[in-house]
Protein backbone atom coordinates (compact mmCIF):
# COMPACT_ATOMS: atom_id res chain seq x y z
CA UNK A 1 0.00 0.00 0.00
CA UNK A 2 0.96 3.21 -0.82
CA UNK A 3 1.87 5.90 1.38
CA UNK A 4 0.26 8.61 -0.51
CA UNK A 5 -1.70 8.82 -3.69
CA UNK A 6 -2.94 11.47 -5.83
CA UNK A 7 -5.12 10.97 -8.80
CA UNK A 8 -6.20 13.58 -11.09
CA UNK A 9 -6.13 16.40 -8.99
CA UNK A 10 -6.71 19.69 -10.02
CA UNK A 11 -7.00 23.23 -9.53
CA UNK A 12 -7.92 26.47 -11.32
CA UNK A 13 -7.93 30.65 -10.40
CA UNK A 14 -10.26 32.07 -11.99
CA UNK A 15 -9.30 31.29 -16.04
CA UNK A 16 -5.91 29.98 -14.89
CA UNK A 17 -5.16 26.61 -14.86
CA UNK A 18 -2.69 25.79 -12.25
CA UNK A 19 -3.28 21.50 -11.97
CA UNK A 20 -5.41 19.77 -14.79
CA UNK A 21 -4.50 16.27 -14.07
CA UNK A 22 -1.89 15.86 -11.71
CA UNK A 23 -1.06 12.16 -10.27
CA UNK A 24 1.88 11.35 -7.62
CA UNK A 25 2.33 7.91 -5.97
CA UNK A 26 4.61 8.47 -2.54
CA UNK A 27 5.88 5.00 -1.34
CA UNK A 28 7.38 4.59 2.19
CA UNK A 29 11.10 4.77 2.69
CA UNK A 30 11.45 6.36 -0.54
CA UNK A 31 12.67 9.92 -2.03
CA UNK A 32 10.41 10.70 -5.29
CA UNK A 33 11.84 13.93 -7.31
CA UNK A 34 8.99 16.00 -8.84
CA UNK A 35 10.30 18.14 -11.85
CA UNK A 36 9.00 20.06 -14.54
CA UNK A 37 9.24 23.44 -16.31
CA UNK A 38 8.88 26.81 -14.31
CA UNK A 39 4.30 26.86 -13.78
CA UNK A 40 4.04 23.49 -15.00
CA UNK A 41 2.08 22.79 -11.78
CA UNK A 42 4.59 20.51 -9.53
CA UNK A 43 4.56 23.44 -6.59
CA UNK A 44 0.58 23.55 -6.42
CA UNK A 45 0.78 19.90 -6.41
CA UNK A 46 2.67 19.96 -2.94
CA UNK A 47 0.96 22.43 -2.28
CA UNK A 48 -2.32 20.78 -2.29
CA UNK A 49 -0.14 17.72 -0.48
CA UNK A 50 0.82 20.30 2.59
CA UNK A 51 -2.83 21.52 2.91
CA UNK A 52 -1.93 24.61 1.54
CA UNK A 53 -3.74 24.92 -1.23
CA UNK A 54 -7.02 23.07 -1.41
CA UNK A 55 -7.62 21.49 -4.60
CA UNK A 56 -11.10 21.38 -7.37
CA UNK A 57 -11.04 17.84 -7.80
CA UNK A 58 -9.35 14.58 -7.99
CA UNK A 59 -8.44 11.69 -5.72
CA UNK A 60 -6.24 11.87 -2.37
CA UNK A 61 -5.71 9.24 -0.25
CA UNK A 62 -3.11 9.00 2.44
CA UNK A 63 -2.10 5.71 3.68
CA UNK A 64 -4.97 3.97 1.51
CA UNK A 65 -8.19 6.39 2.90
CA UNK A 66 -9.51 9.13 1.53
CA UNK A 67 -8.81 12.72 3.01
CA UNK A 68 -9.68 16.21 2.70
CA UNK A 69 -7.19 18.71 4.54
CA UNK A 70 -7.98 22.01 5.66
CA UNK A 71 -4.83 23.93 6.05
CA UNK A 72 -1.33 23.08 7.10
CA UNK A 73 -1.13 22.90 10.34
CA UNK A 74 -4.14 19.59 9.16
CA UNK A 75 -1.53 18.33 7.19
CA UNK A 76 1.17 18.42 9.66
CA UNK A 77 -1.08 16.96 12.02
CA UNK A 78 -1.31 13.86 9.76
CA UNK A 79 1.96 13.97 9.34
CA UNK A 80 3.42 15.98 6.28
CA UNK A 81 5.36 19.12 6.03
CA UNK A 82 6.47 21.05 3.71
CA UNK A 83 9.75 23.17 2.64
CA UNK A 84 8.60 26.20 0.97
CA UNK A 85 10.36 27.59 -2.51
CA UNK A 86 9.88 31.13 -0.49
CA UNK A 87 11.57 30.93 2.78
CA UNK A 88 9.12 31.35 5.45
CA UNK A 89 11.50 32.62 8.28
CA UNK A 90 10.43 34.87 10.84
CA UNK A 91 13.65 37.21 10.72
CA UNK A 92 13.10 38.86 14.15
CA UNK A 93 13.61 35.30 15.69
CA UNK A 94 16.65 33.78 16.61
CA UNK A 95 17.95 30.43 14.82
CA UNK A 96 16.78 28.08 17.45
CA UNK A 97 12.57 29.73 17.60
CA UNK A 98 12.42 29.37 14.05
CA UNK A 99 13.87 26.07 13.91
CA UNK A 100 10.90 25.11 16.67
CA UNK A 101 8.41 27.17 15.21
CA UNK A 102 5.91 24.45 14.53
CA UNK A 103 6.53 22.67 17.70
CA UNK A 104 7.13 25.30 20.68
CA UNK A 105 8.04 23.33 23.55
CA UNK A 106 6.16 25.04 26.75
CA UNK A 107 5.65 24.78 30.67
CA UNK A 108 2.42 23.70 32.09
CA UNK A 109 1.20 27.20 32.25
CA UNK A 110 2.07 27.80 29.20
CA UNK A 111 5.25 29.80 28.61
CA UNK A 112 7.98 28.76 26.40
CA UNK A 113 10.40 25.93 27.83
CA UNK A 114 13.36 27.77 27.07
CA UNK A 115 15.48 24.78 27.92
CA UNK A 116 13.87 22.06 25.50
CA UNK A 117 13.86 24.94 23.34
CA UNK A 118 17.42 24.92 23.01
CA UNK A 119 17.78 21.19 23.25
CA UNK A 120 15.77 20.85 20.10
CA UNK A 121 17.67 23.52 18.17
CA UNK A 122 20.73 22.16 18.74
CA UNK A 123 20.17 18.46 17.65
CA UNK A 124 19.07 19.90 14.48
CA UNK A 125 21.87 22.09 14.13
CA UNK A 126 24.20 19.56 15.05
CA UNK A 127 23.60 17.25 11.91
CA UNK A 128 24.91 20.80 9.38
CA UNK A 129 27.34 21.67 12.11
CA UNK A 130 30.25 21.52 9.79
CA UNK A 131 28.62 23.22 7.25
CA UNK A 132 26.66 26.05 8.50
CA UNK A 133 29.85 28.36 8.12
CA UNK A 134 31.02 31.58 10.94
CA UNK A 135 28.47 33.32 12.84
CA UNK A 136 25.70 30.67 13.09
CA UNK A 137 24.37 29.47 16.43
CA UNK A 138 21.04 28.65 18.25
CA UNK A 139 21.17 32.27 19.06
CA UNK A 140 21.56 33.84 16.11
CA UNK A 141 18.73 35.87 14.96
CA UNK A 142 17.89 34.79 11.60
CA UNK A 143 18.27 38.06 10.22
CA UNK A 144 22.12 38.59 10.75
CA UNK A 145 22.19 35.11 8.43
CA UNK A 146 23.73 34.82 4.38
CA UNK A 147 21.27 33.28 2.69
CA UNK A 148 22.70 29.96 2.44
CA UNK A 149 22.53 29.94 6.00
CA UNK A 150 18.78 30.55 5.99
CA UNK A 151 18.05 28.81 3.98
CA UNK A 152 19.87 25.71 6.23
CA UNK A 153 17.44 27.39 9.02
CA UNK A 154 14.65 26.29 6.98
CA UNK A 155 15.68 22.99 6.20
CA UNK A 156 16.27 22.07 10.04
CA UNK A 157 12.28 23.73 10.51
CA UNK A 158 11.18 21.46 8.52
CA UNK A 159 12.86 18.02 9.69
CA UNK A 160 12.35 19.55 13.39
CA UNK A 161 8.69 19.22 12.57
CA UNK A 162 9.27 15.20 12.48
CA UNK A 163 6.63 14.12 10.22
CA UNK A 164 6.25 11.04 8.17
CA UNK A 165 5.75 13.06 4.71
CA UNK A 166 8.37 15.41 3.96
CA UNK A 167 8.27 17.93 1.00
CA UNK A 168 11.23 19.64 0.10
CA UNK A 169 10.82 22.37 -2.69
CA UNK A 170 13.87 23.40 -4.04
CA UNK A 171 15.69 23.70 -0.90
CA UNK A 172 19.49 23.53 -2.37
CA UNK A 173 18.79 26.73 -4.51
CA UNK A 174 21.18 28.47 -2.03
CA UNK A 175 23.71 25.73 -1.24
CA UNK A 176 27.02 24.85 -1.95
CA UNK A 177 28.22 21.59 -2.90
CA UNK A 178 29.42 20.83 0.49
CA UNK A 179 26.14 21.92 2.32
CA UNK A 180 24.17 19.81 -0.36
CA UNK A 181 26.09 16.77 0.43
CA UNK A 182 25.37 16.94 4.23
CA UNK A 183 21.61 17.15 3.71
CA UNK A 184 21.85 14.39 1.12
CA UNK A 185 22.91 12.20 3.88
CA UNK A 186 20.55 13.26 6.28
CA UNK A 187 17.58 12.94 3.47
CA UNK A 188 19.18 9.31 3.05
CA UNK A 189 19.20 8.15 6.78
CA UNK A 190 15.38 9.60 6.85
CA UNK A 191 14.81 7.25 3.80
CA UNK A 192 16.59 4.21 5.84
CA UNK A 193 13.88 5.18 8.76
CA UNK A 194 10.64 4.81 5.97
CA UNK A 195 10.41 8.02 5.92
CA UNK A 196 9.01 9.55 2.50
CA UNK A 197 10.30 12.68 0.85
CA UNK A 198 9.33 14.19 -2.49
CA UNK A 199 11.58 16.37 -3.95
CA UNK A 200 11.65 19.70 -6.40
CA UNK A 201 15.02 20.94 -8.16
CA UNK A 202 16.19 21.77 -11.38
CA UNK A 203 19.64 20.37 -11.12
CA UNK A 204 20.20 17.19 -12.48
CA UNK A 205 22.77 15.99 -10.91
CA UNK A 206 21.19 16.23 -7.83
CA UNK A 207 17.94 14.33 -9.15
CA UNK A 208 20.46 11.50 -10.34
CA UNK A 209 22.33 11.50 -7.09
CA UNK A 210 19.38 11.56 -4.57
CA UNK A 211 16.19 10.50 -6.57
CA UNK A 212 14.84 6.74 -6.10
CA UNK A 213 11.89 8.03 -8.55
CA UNK A 214 11.43 10.47 -11.21
CA UNK A 215 7.63 12.26 -11.77
CA UNK A 216 7.90 14.84 -14.61
CA UNK A 217 4.95 17.28 -14.71
CA UNK A 218 4.05 19.40 -17.98
CA UNK A 219 1.70 22.33 -18.44
CA UNK A 220 0.12 21.16 -15.21
CA UNK A 221 -0.51 17.09 -15.94
CA UNK A 222 1.54 14.56 -15.05
CA UNK A 223 3.41 12.98 -18.51
CA UNK A 224 5.63 10.09 -16.44
CA UNK A 225 6.86 8.47 -13.79
CA UNK A 226 9.74 6.33 -13.66
CA UNK A 227 12.35 4.71 -11.64
CA UNK A 228 15.75 6.90 -11.84
CA UNK A 229 17.56 3.45 -13.08
CA UNK A 230 15.37 3.48 -15.79
CA UNK A 231 15.30 7.36 -17.44
CA UNK A 232 17.98 9.50 -18.37
CA UNK A 233 18.52 13.25 -18.75
CA UNK A 234 17.51 13.62 -22.30
CA UNK A 235 13.88 11.53 -21.25
CA UNK A 236 13.43 13.81 -18.52
CA UNK A 237 13.81 16.82 -20.61
CA UNK A 238 11.71 15.84 -23.90
CA UNK A 239 9.15 14.76 -20.93
CA UNK A 240 9.07 18.20 -19.30
CA UNK A 241 9.09 20.64 -22.75
CA UNK A 242 7.35 18.34 -25.21
CA UNK A 243 10.33 18.04 -27.81
CA UNK A 244 13.93 18.11 -28.31
CA UNK A 245 15.42 21.43 -27.11
CA UNK A 246 19.18 22.10 -27.17
CA UNK A 247 20.49 21.85 -23.41
CA UNK A 248 22.80 23.61 -22.05
CA UNK A 249 25.55 21.28 -22.69
CA UNK A 250 25.23 21.47 -26.23
CA UNK A 251 25.64 25.03 -26.88
CA UNK A 252 29.11 25.75 -28.26
CA UNK A 253 31.48 27.68 -26.52
CA UNK A 254 34.17 30.09 -28.38
CA UNK A 255 37.63 28.62 -27.76
CA UNK A 256 39.99 30.50 -25.45
CA UNK A 257 42.60 31.43 -27.80
CA UNK A 258 39.61 33.91 -29.85
CA UNK A 259 39.79 35.94 -26.99
CA UNK A 260 43.50 36.08 -26.27
CA UNK A 261 44.20 39.34 -28.91
CA UNK A 262 41.04 40.63 -28.02
CA UNK A 263 40.71 44.28 -26.89
CA UNK A 264 40.37 44.00 -22.90
CA UNK A 265 37.68 46.20 -21.30
CA UNK A 266 37.74 45.93 -17.65
CA UNK A 267 41.09 45.59 -15.56
CA UNK A 268 41.13 44.88 -11.47
CA UNK A 269 43.93 44.78 -9.65
CA UNK A 270 44.26 43.85 -6.11
CA UNK A 271 40.56 44.55 -5.09
CA UNK A 272 39.40 44.18 -1.52
CA UNK A 273 36.53 44.71 0.82
CA UNK A 274 33.98 42.37 2.34
CA UNK A 275 34.35 39.17 1.67
CA UNK A 276 37.65 40.17 -0.64
CA UNK A 277 41.00 39.93 -0.67
CA UNK A 278 43.32 40.72 -3.48
CA UNK A 279 41.11 40.27 -6.42
CA UNK A 280 43.00 40.81 -9.67
CA UNK A 281 41.67 39.49 -13.43
CA UNK A 282 41.12 40.90 -16.61
CA UNK A 283 37.97 40.97 -18.95
CA UNK A 284 38.28 41.17 -22.72
CA UNK A 285 35.21 42.68 -25.33
CA UNK A 286 33.47 39.43 -26.41
CA UNK A 287 34.25 36.76 -22.73
CA UNK A 288 32.15 35.17 -20.61
CA UNK A 289 34.50 34.95 -17.30
CA UNK A 290 33.07 32.64 -15.34
CA UNK A 291 33.20 32.31 -11.25
CA UNK A 292 33.42 29.08 -9.46
CA UNK A 293 33.89 27.92 -5.58
CA UNK A 294 32.32 26.76 -3.17
CA UNK A 295 28.86 29.40 -2.42
CA UNK A 296 29.89 32.24 -0.16
CA UNK A 297 33.94 32.16 -1.00
CA UNK A 298 33.31 35.88 -2.22
CA UNK A 299 31.63 35.87 -6.09
CA UNK A 300 28.70 37.45 -5.71
CA UNK A 301 30.45 39.93 -4.00
CA UNK A 302 32.87 40.89 -6.28
CA UNK A 303 29.33 41.08 -8.95
CA UNK A 304 27.96 43.47 -6.31
CA UNK A 305 31.15 45.40 -5.85
CA UNK A 306 31.71 46.04 -9.52
CA UNK A 307 27.96 47.25 -9.54
CA UNK A 308 28.51 49.46 -6.76
CA UNK A 309 26.66 47.87 -4.26
CA UNK A 310 29.60 46.84 -1.98
CA UNK A 311 31.76 49.50 -1.22
CA UNK A 312 35.62 48.79 -2.43
CA UNK A 313 38.01 48.93 0.42
CA UNK A 314 41.47 48.81 -1.48
CA UNK A 315 42.68 48.45 -5.38
CA UNK A 316 41.83 49.70 -8.59
CA UNK A 317 39.51 48.98 -11.52
CA UNK A 318 40.18 50.02 -15.02
CA UNK A 319 37.33 50.34 -17.03
CA UNK A 320 38.72 50.68 -21.15
CA UNK A 321 41.37 52.15 -19.77
CA UNK A 322 40.30 54.75 -17.19
CA UNK A 323 40.49 54.52 -13.59
CA UNK A 324 36.62 53.80 -12.11
CA UNK A 325 35.38 53.94 -9.07
CA UNK A 326 31.24 53.13 -8.92
CA UNK A 327 29.94 54.32 -5.93
CA UNK A 328 26.78 53.51 -6.25
CA UNK A 329 24.41 51.31 -8.59
CA UNK A 330 23.38 54.27 -10.50
CA UNK A 331 27.15 54.74 -10.87
CA UNK A 332 27.73 51.47 -12.29
CA UNK A 333 25.07 51.66 -14.87
CA UNK A 334 26.15 55.01 -16.13
CA UNK A 335 29.70 53.33 -16.74
CA UNK A 336 28.27 51.14 -18.66
CA UNK A 337 27.76 48.19 -16.10
CA UNK A 338 24.42 45.69 -15.85
CA UNK A 339 23.94 42.99 -13.07
CA UNK A 340 20.97 40.07 -12.93
CA UNK A 341 21.03 38.47 -9.30
CA UNK A 342 19.15 34.90 -9.09
CA UNK A 343 17.56 36.21 -5.91
CA UNK A 344 14.62 37.74 -8.14
CA UNK A 345 12.42 38.41 -4.88
CA UNK A 346 14.87 40.73 -2.98
CA UNK A 347 17.26 42.40 -6.28
CA UNK A 348 14.88 41.70 -9.40
CA UNK A 349 11.50 42.16 -9.59
CA UNK A 350 9.82 45.43 -8.45
CA UNK A 351 6.56 43.43 -6.60
CA UNK A 352 3.45 44.74 -7.07
CA UNK A 353 4.23 46.56 -10.84
CA UNK A 354 3.27 45.74 -13.93
CA UNK A 355 5.54 44.01 -16.54
CA UNK A 356 6.39 47.33 -18.36
CA UNK A 357 7.37 49.15 -15.13
CA UNK A 358 9.42 45.87 -14.27
CA UNK A 359 11.30 46.20 -17.71
CA UNK A 360 11.47 49.93 -18.50
CA UNK A 361 13.82 51.62 -15.18
CA UNK A 362 17.08 51.29 -17.29
CA UNK A 363 15.56 52.79 -20.52
CA UNK A 364 14.37 55.95 -18.74
CA UNK A 365 17.84 56.26 -16.83
CA UNK A 366 19.61 55.92 -19.56
CA UNK A 367 17.63 57.76 -21.91
CA UNK A 368 16.73 60.09 -19.01
CA UNK A 369 13.22 60.07 -19.88
CA UNK A 370 10.71 61.47 -17.79
CA UNK A 371 7.46 60.60 -19.50
CA UNK A 372 6.74 58.09 -22.73
CA UNK A 373 3.31 57.25 -24.26
CA UNK A 374 2.54 53.12 -23.67
CA UNK A 375 2.43 52.48 -27.57
CA UNK A 376 6.20 53.90 -28.14
CA UNK A 377 7.80 52.44 -24.86
CA UNK A 378 6.11 48.30 -25.72
CA UNK A 379 7.88 48.81 -29.05
CA UNK A 380 10.86 49.41 -27.03
CA UNK A 381 10.07 46.47 -24.50
CA UNK A 382 8.52 43.86 -26.93
CA UNK A 383 11.93 42.88 -28.54
CA UNK A 384 13.40 42.58 -25.44
CA UNK A 385 11.10 40.19 -23.46
CA UNK A 386 11.04 38.38 -27.03
CA UNK A 387 14.81 37.74 -27.33
CA UNK A 388 14.36 35.64 -24.31
CA UNK A 389 10.83 33.43 -24.91
CA UNK A 390 9.13 35.66 -22.06
CA UNK A 391 5.70 34.30 -21.69
CA UNK A 392 3.18 37.00 -20.84
CA UNK A 393 -0.56 38.03 -21.07
CA UNK A 394 0.04 41.64 -21.63
CA UNK A 395 2.67 44.50 -20.93
CA UNK A 396 0.03 45.58 -18.43
CA UNK A 397 -0.13 42.38 -16.49
CA UNK A 398 1.42 42.26 -13.17
CA UNK A 399 4.64 41.02 -12.69
CA UNK A 400 2.97 38.51 -9.76
CA UNK A 401 1.48 37.04 -12.63
CA UNK A 402 4.08 35.32 -14.09
CA UNK A 403 6.46 32.04 -13.20
CA UNK A 404 9.56 32.58 -11.00
CA UNK A 405 11.02 31.67 -14.74
CA UNK A 406 9.59 34.03 -16.88
CA UNK A 407 9.48 36.79 -13.94
CA UNK A 408 13.67 36.21 -14.61
CA UNK A 409 13.38 37.27 -17.68
CA UNK A 410 11.73 40.49 -17.05
CA UNK A 411 14.63 41.64 -14.61
CA UNK A 412 16.68 40.42 -17.63
CA UNK A 413 15.01 42.13 -20.59
CA UNK A 414 15.48 45.04 -18.44
CA UNK A 415 18.83 45.48 -19.36
CA UNK A 416 18.41 44.58 -23.17
CA UNK A 417 16.43 47.71 -23.62
CA UNK A 418 20.01 49.84 -23.48
CA UNK A 419 22.47 47.26 -23.61
CA UNK A 420 25.63 47.43 -21.63
CA UNK A 421 28.89 47.03 -21.89
CA UNK A 422 29.49 44.35 -19.04
CA UNK A 423 27.12 42.01 -17.98
CA UNK A 424 27.06 40.90 -14.20
CA UNK A 425 25.07 37.65 -13.81
CA UNK A 426 24.65 36.46 -10.52
CA UNK A 427 23.37 32.99 -10.44
CA UNK A 428 21.56 34.04 -12.97
CA UNK A 429 19.51 30.66 -13.71
CA UNK A 430 18.39 29.91 -9.94
CA UNK A 431 15.20 28.37 -9.56
CA UNK A 432 14.38 28.42 -13.25
CA UNK A 433 13.71 25.69 -15.62
CA UNK A 434 15.96 23.88 -18.02
CA UNK A 435 14.31 25.12 -20.74
CA UNK A 436 14.57 28.42 -20.24
CA UNK A 437 18.22 27.90 -18.86
CA UNK A 438 18.82 26.44 -22.38
CA UNK A 439 17.08 30.29 -24.22
CA UNK A 440 19.07 32.05 -21.66
CA UNK A 441 22.74 30.79 -22.23
CA UNK A 442 21.86 30.65 -25.77
CA UNK A 443 21.43 34.45 -25.28
CA UNK A 444 24.23 34.99 -23.43
CA UNK A 445 26.58 33.48 -25.77
CA UNK A 446 24.77 35.50 -28.75
CA UNK A 447 25.40 38.89 -26.51
CA UNK A 448 29.10 37.92 -25.86
CA UNK A 449 29.59 37.30 -29.81
CA UNK A 450 28.33 40.52 -30.19
CA UNK A 451 31.25 42.27 -28.19
CA UNK A 452 29.54 42.57 -24.85
CA UNK A 453 31.31 41.45 -22.03
CA UNK A 454 29.98 39.21 -19.29
CA UNK A 455 30.93 37.88 -15.92
CA UNK A 456 29.16 34.83 -14.96
CA UNK A 457 28.74 33.18 -11.08
CA UNK A 458 26.44 30.53 -11.35
CA UNK A 459 26.13 27.79 -8.19
CA UNK A 460 25.95 25.16 -10.92
CA UNK A 461 29.48 23.62 -12.01
CA UNK A 462 28.31 22.39 -14.94
CA UNK A 463 27.27 26.05 -16.58
CA UNK A 464 30.42 27.09 -15.78
CA UNK A 465 31.99 24.34 -17.24
CA UNK A 466 29.73 24.35 -20.48
CA UNK A 467 29.45 28.36 -21.05
CA UNK A 468 32.79 30.03 -19.86
CA UNK A 469 35.83 30.99 -21.83
CA UNK A 470 37.96 31.13 -18.28
CA UNK A 471 36.68 30.15 -14.96
CA UNK A 472 38.49 31.90 -11.88
CA UNK A 473 37.77 29.94 -8.58
CA UNK A 474 37.03 31.57 -5.80
CA UNK A 475 38.67 30.38 -2.33
CA UNK A 476 37.94 32.18 1.03
CA UNK A 477 37.37 35.51 -0.85
CA UNK A 478 40.61 35.25 -3.62
CA UNK A 479 40.99 33.98 -7.30
CA UNK A 480 42.78 30.87 -5.82
CA UNK A 481 43.31 29.17 -9.95
CA UNK A 482 42.23 30.24 -13.25
CA UNK A 483 41.34 27.38 -15.47
CA UNK A 484 41.45 27.57 -19.03
CA UNK A 485 41.10 25.15 -22.20
CA UNK A 486 41.80 21.62 -21.39
CA UNK A 487 42.55 22.53 -17.76
CA UNK A 488 39.02 23.78 -17.46
CA UNK A 489 37.59 20.22 -16.06
CA UNK A 490 35.18 19.55 -13.18
CA UNK A 491 38.27 17.68 -10.92
CA UNK A 492 40.62 20.63 -11.38
CA UNK A 493 37.46 22.91 -10.17
CA UNK A 494 36.69 20.91 -6.99
CA UNK A 495 40.24 20.74 -5.99
CA UNK A 496 40.73 24.54 -6.62
CA UNK A 497 37.48 24.85 -4.73
CA UNK A 498 38.00 22.54 -1.70
CA UNK A 499 41.83 22.59 -1.05
CA UNK A 500 42.16 24.85 2.09
CA UNK A 501 38.13 25.93 1.87
CA UNK A 502 36.95 28.19 4.79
Amino acid sequence: MSRLKLQQICKYYDATTALASGDLLLESGEIHVLIGANGSGKSTLCKVVAGSVRPDGGLFELNGKPVTLFGPKAARDMGICLFYQELSLANSLSVAQNINLYHLPTHAGGLVDEAELARRAEHYIDKFRKVVGENFSADTPVTKLRPDQKQLVEIMKTLASEAEILIFDEPTSALDRSQVDCFFSILRELKEEGRSIIFISHRMDEIFDIADRITVIRDGTTVSSRPINETDQATIIRDMIGEQHETAAQISVSPHDQMANAEICLKAEALGGTQLRNVGFSLARGEILGLGGLHGQGQSTLLRTLFGAKRLTTGTLELNGRLVHPASPRAAIKLGFSYVSGDRVRDGVITGRSIMENVSPIHFLKDRKFLAFPSVLSRVIEPALASLNTKYTSLGASISSLSGGNQQKVVIARWLTNPPDILLLDDPTKGIDLSAKSELFALVRKLADEGMAIILYSSEDSELLAHSDRILVFNNGSVSRELVGEDKTRFNLYQAAYSGAK
